[in-house]
């Protein structure tokens, strides 16, 4: 994808516009060690990827906030206010979902026309979703100037899957997206958020990342029934009850 082509399909698709046009980039990840550890506190091993998603934005005079992306058929169009609802399950939801974090903290989003299109194969476990809200996030930073961290930008993209979607996910997929350096991966404990850079020096070797074409998606799947029986299993621990964990 280059910004040629996205500025061709942005024009297409929207009004004539003297606004700039601005483009960002955000990456997938795989996750190399430790599954289900980090809504659970544990530590994980992600990396980022050269697959990701693509955004093409500008600010417009008008209150209304345009979303299409080059992936899927629907698109939405959405007044600029203090506060969004969700539009049942569509794709939308995840920049959407950054915007209303955003707004939970006074920041108004102006009225904006977005082109999303991302090259990560869909519900293939390699966090689409998660790049989808930092590409929003990190461009609406930088459009509004809002100095907002890398770190708190990462936590903007968790709660909008967590509060706006309703996935109950840990923050390394996002932390992986925002993070995420070339050549390395990244050591972190997802409780405290400490983390380490690790160069990854394959040295002839080769990391294949297999498509079994079963799709998986979050949203639609059991993984908020995983988190709450983690969550349950850790308070019946820390409240020192007995577990069975086979039959008697």
């Amino acid at each position: 994808m280059t910004t040629e082509i996205l500025k061709k399909e942005l024009e297409e698709r929207y009004s004539v516009s003297n606004s700039p046009i601005q483009y960002f980039f955000s990456p997938g990840r795989v996750n190399l060690i430790g599954e289900h550890t980090d809504y659970n506190g544990g530590y994980v091993f992600p990396c980022a990827l050269s697959f990701g998603t693509y955004l093409a934005v500008r600010i417009i005079d008008e209150p209304i906030i345009r979303m299409s992306t080059t992936n899927f058929d629907f698109k939405a169009e959405i007044p600029v206010g203090s506060s969004y609802a969700k539009i049942g399950e569509e794709w939308v939801n995840y920049p959407l979902g950054v915007i209303s974090e955003l707004s939970k903290q006074g920041i108004q989003v102006p009225g904006l026309e977005m082109l999303f299109s991302g090259n990560i194969p869909n519900k293939s476990g390699l966090s689409s979703s998660a790049s989808i809200e930092l590409v929003t996030a990190v461009a609406l930073n930088e459009l509004l100037g809002l100095n907002i961290s890398r770190i708190d930008l990462v936590k903007i993209g968790r709660a909008a899957e967590n509060h706006f979607v309703g996935v109950n996910c840990g923050i390394m997929d996002q932390f992986a997206v925002g993070m995420g350096k070339k050549d390395h991966a990244i050591y972190l404990n997802c409780d405290t958020l400490d983390y380490e850079l690790v160069p990854i020096k394959l040295a002839g070797y080769k990391l294949v990342i297999a498509n079994t074409n079963k799709p998986r998606g979050l949203a639609d799947s059991k993984y908020n029934e995983r988190v709450a029986e983690c969550q349950t299993a850790v308070k019946m621990l820390c409240e020192g009850k007995r577990l069975r964990c086979w039959p008697s």
